[in-house]
């Protein structure tokens, strides 16, 4: 049964009414003033042996997008595809420039990329809102040096747990929702139910809404920075009431654009990543995923996401796997 499309009305929520969802989800101050982790406190030792009790089949499945010259970026934002250079190739080893090493030969290459162009991370010091990033730190801890405080490489041992997959696309019975098409709470609790799988303290959250794979199937367009399907503002109740670690979708910025409000830009960013210390994936490639669970209706998984630990990055890339 199809789902009908819940329309996006851009003066449904105020600025005002933002601030005041805002504040019902606010965390500063709930694991202490120095806490750099938020949300991710929920996934304890107990919750990752849990995850781990969910391997059944050992099958192990990539969600990320490959770095290389052909991703979704078109210059929005200062955002490139990642570029790589080899320092050393074949045509150096065979004219002669590693001659004087004895018997061993090598290649070696580097890559220049901006860190969230791929599939990543959103560290709690990427996005402030009034001065203040997660847990009221203010602007002084992010310099031209980097983040000194909630700063990427802080999470990189606290993103592997129980992975949900909700996949609204074939909740709705389409092969991709459409850009400005919002899915709010009470969707996310009805996909969850018919899926048989309850959302919980501490899981990681993974939302299909098939966008990306619609988009690079036509060639990209304005995937990366343009409008999209994504989570309301009214599904922020959802994750902060079930204590949700992190949630990641398969879109360029996780929530609906054009934005609920057009006094705000990226409202539910501030609700979720400044406030609520939820952790925000973006561009997951959840399609391999989302076959796998529909045929044999799990959807649960152990789920590694860590983030490579760039000291004082507001973002990285990861490899997310899921192992079922």
């Amino acid at each position: 049964m199809a789902v009908t499309p819940q329309a996006v009305s851009s003066e449904a929520w105020s600025r005002r009414r933002v601030e005041e969802l805002a504040e019902r989800c606010r965390r500063w101050g709930q694991w202490g003033a120095d806490d750099q982790l938020g949300a991710l406190n929920f996934i304890d030792p107990a919750a990752v042996a849990r995850a781990a009790a969910l391997v059944q089949d050992g099958r192990v499945i990539s969600c990320a997008l490959p770095l290389d010259g052909n991703g979704p970026q078109n210059g929005s934002y200062g955002r490139t595809n990642p570029i790589h250079h080899m320092v050393q190739d074949g045509g150096d080893i065979l004219f002669g420039a590693q001659d004087h090493l004895p018997g061993l030969r090598y290649t070696d290459d580097t890559i220049a990329m901006p860190l969230q162009c791929a599939t990543h991370w959103d560290a709690f010091s990427h996005i402030f809102y009034d001065g203040h990033m997660y847990n009221g730190y203010g602007l002084h801890e992010v310099s031209s040096s980097g983040a000194r405080r909630c700063g990427v490489e802080q999470t990189s041992a606290s993103l592997t747990g129980r992975g949900v997959l909700l996949d609204i696309a074939r909740h709705r019975g389409v092969d991709s929702l459409a850009p400005g098409e919002a899915i709010d709470g009470a969707e996310l609790a009805d996909c969850a139910q018919r899926q048989g799988v309850a959302v919980g303290r501490g899981d990681i959250l993974l939302v299909r809404t098939g966008f990306l794979g619609a988009s690079r199937a036509r060639g990209w367009g304005d995937y990366a920075g343009g409008d999209a399907p994504g989570l309301s503002l009214d599904s922020a109740e959802f994750v902060f009431e079930r204590e949700v670690a992190a949630v990641a979708t398969d879109t360029w910025g996780v929530e609906v654009r054009p934005n609920q409000t057009a006094e705000l830009f990226q409202p539910l960013h501030l609700v979720l990543l400044v406030n609520a210390g939820v952790m925000l994936g973006e561009m997951f490639d959840l399609d391999r995923l989302a076959d796998d669970c529909a045929q044999d209706g799990r959807y649960e998984f152990l789920l590694a996401a860590a983030p490579l630990p760039f000291t004082g990055a507001v973002g990285a890339p990861m490899n997310p796997i899921a192992v079922k």
